[in-house]
């Protein structure tokens, strides 16, 4: 065996080495420094971010390893890159909660997890044979039940444990059997081999394998009718792994989508399954958004609208050319700091009073208008009003979309912005109830920790300059174009 192969696992052994490093550092710190293992722990995961920024990029052509079952090029790198800020911020954020009386025994296996998770997410992104990318998908679903279940005071923790293990086995198990499927048509796991095969066939069987696969991966999404889950195990898991269930979790299930269907079945797209997402698209984002409207608890707030969110994100997919696939990974980034400085918000009012009604935070601005504000730019950026980022990327998922130029997707972008003028307006209320409520609000006058703080100037700053910063958007455009994903786009 060329050991030397493992040498394109650049980022997944960075990532290893900060798991083992954190690992060590719970195991045999001393019980009075293991307070230090947050800021430790999201300082590790900071310089791996800026390492994979500065290094991972130099190099212009794909590489690929261990007889093509491994892939990564600077395209793929970015993806990764895109993740780990997420992770850095939600690392930040959970600091506090980490360190509190009811976390302290556990804080260590809580990042231990979460690292876990991401390597999965690794690579599931990178795979290019089924067998890695069920290893990967595997890895990055199964520790995040024990991640909801951390809080063990809590019942609704635990609920929402069982609910979201039950729907990753049966997930699983519906993908499973859509991979059999595709296994006894082609005779072979490799993507490529799996792209050639299906091209020159057409049967019952292999549209069975597509749905199968894209309802098992529409589960890890959150795509309608597969979400019954996510509004149950977000309000009921802590507020830090909600946080990053929401971005995280949902942006590597998305980058791994757009994988499978344009290096396995792209070359069927409009044969076979390009009216399934069209339905799943129009489905997701209309019940996301008209449940969210009914929610006060703003973690199932949340959830709806990260439903929703989801819709949007697959339309980067179904435009099925590489201004898509930018404009999808543009969307992700944007959407990584206006959710992120949404819920840290609720997780600095929980921490500190225990509040996460909507009602509660009636007249928010009068006791404390920092977070009332930070709430603000969020919603304003996920409705998508100008001139924060949420306005460009939901502009550049539109307009990959229409580049396709067929008349089912411009009904379809028409339906998807008749829905974000309905989603104006469930973001609003909660802008409303903060600064134009005249009840007196539950939410006395705190201080939030430093921490906590930070999290929210990080995900505020990212709202304000990336879309005004026109070179995140070029930058990921041109990635996408000279990458190895572009071949297999129409």
């Amino acid at each position: 065996m060329d050991y030397s192969q493992f040498l394109a696992m650049k980022q997944e052994i960075g990532l290893l080495i900060v798991f083992l490093l954190v690992f060590l550092y719970d195991t045999f710190m001393p019980q009075g420094k293991l307070r230090c293992l947050p800021g430790f722990a999201a300082i590790l995961v900071a310089a791996l971010t800026a390492w994979g920024l500065s290094s991972c990029c130099v190099n212009g052509c794909s590489v690929a390893a261990f007889a093509g079952m491994y892939e990564t090029s600077p395209v793929i790198a970015a993806i990764k890159n895109i993740l780990n800020i997420g992770v850095v911020i939600v690392l930040i954020q959970s600091i506090k909660w980490a360190n509190s009386d009811e976390m302290h025994f556990r804080r260590g296996e809580f990042y231990e997890l979460l690292l876990v998770t991401l390597f999965g997410m690794y690579l599931m992104i990178s795979a290019r044979h089924f067998l890695l990318f069920v290893i990967g998908l595997e890895a990055a679903s199964l520790p995040l039940a024990a991640m909801v279940a951390l809080d063990k005071n809590r019942y609704e923790s635990h609920e929402a444990a069982v609910k979201y293990i039950l729907t990753a086995v049966f997930s699983s198990a519906v993908f499973m059997m859509g991979l059999s499927f595709v296994y006894g048509l082609t005779g072979s796991l490799y993507f490529e081999n799996i792209y050639v095969a299906v091209s020159s066939s057409m049967s019952v069987m292999l549209v069975m394998a597509i749905a199968f696969v894209i309802a098992g991966i529409g589960f890890k999404l959150s795509l309608v009718p597969f979400h019954l889950w996510t509004a149950d195990v977000y309000q009921g898991a802590p507020t830090s792994v909600t946080s990053y269930l929401s971005v995280i979790s949902k942006g590597a299930a998305a980058f791994a989508f757009m994988v499978i269907l344009a290096q396995v079945f792209g070359a069927v797209y409009h044969d076979v399954w390009e009216w399934m997402l069209y339905a799943l698209i129009i489905l997701t984002i209309t019940v996301g958004n008209l449940f969210a409207i009914r929610q006060r608890n703003m973690k199932r707030f949340l959830a709806f609208s990260s439903v929703s969110q989801a819709g949007y994100i697959m339309l980067g997919i179904i435009a099925f050319n590489t201004m898509g696939v930018a404009a999808m990974m543009y969307y992700i980034l944007v959407y990584i700091f206006s959710n992120l400085a949404a819920f840290g918000v609720i997780g600095a009012i929980e921490n500190a009073t225990g509040h996460v009604s909507m009602d509660d935070y009636r007249g928010l601005y009068k006791t404390n208008p920092r977070l009332s504000v930070a709430m603000m730019l969020a919603m304003f950026s996920l409705a998508g009003i100008p001139p924060f980022a949420g306005f460009f990327s939901k502009f550049f998922i539109f307009t990959g979309a229409i580049n396709q130029g067929s008349v089912a997707i411009y009904v379809l972008v028409l339906i998807a912005l008749i829905n974000t003028i309905v989603s104006l307006y469930y973001y609003l209320l909660v802008v409303k109830a903060m600064f134009i409520s005249e009840d007196e609000c539950k939410i006395a006058w705190f201080r939030s920790s430093f921490t906590e703080r930070l999290g929210l100037w990080i995900t505020v700053a990212g709202i304000l300059l990336i879309g005004i910063v026109s070179c995140f958007y070029s930058h990921l455009l041109e990635l996408t174009a000279s990458g190895s994903l572009g071949m297999y786009f129409l």
